[in-house]
């Protein structure tokens, strides 16, 4: 998720082409990469957010100070954020496989 929305550096790198590498973990890759659908994008968070319901307030309250109004987890307010912080995939090129660091 870019917590800056859409003028966030990072993502600016990745639509032009430019990310060389991502890191999750000990995995390193060069990247290929697709925005995700409004509806993508909110069932990956409310994923995210079943997985992670001890953090979930903590998330939410970070979430709201970033998007300027009260994110309160549901199905409507998700899609609202989502369009307001897009929600990026990756996966490694074909061309590259993966590396442990």
């Amino acid at each position: 998720m870019a917590g800056l929305g859409r003028s966030a550096q990072w993502l600016r790198n990745v639509d032009a082409g430019n990310a060389m590498e991502v890191a999750i973990g000990r995995d390193r890759f060069r990247p290929r990469h697709r925005m995700l659908t409004p509806v993508e994008a909110a069932e990956a968070l409310a994923d995210y957010e079943r997985r992670n319901r001890l953090l979930a307030p903590l998330v939410r309250r970070v979430l709201s100070w970033l998007v300027g109004w009260r994110y309160d987890g549901s199905a409507d307010a998700r899609l609202r954020l989502v369009t307001q912080l897009p929600v990026v995939g990756f996966r490694p090129s074909p061309r590259t496989e993966a590396t442990a660091g």
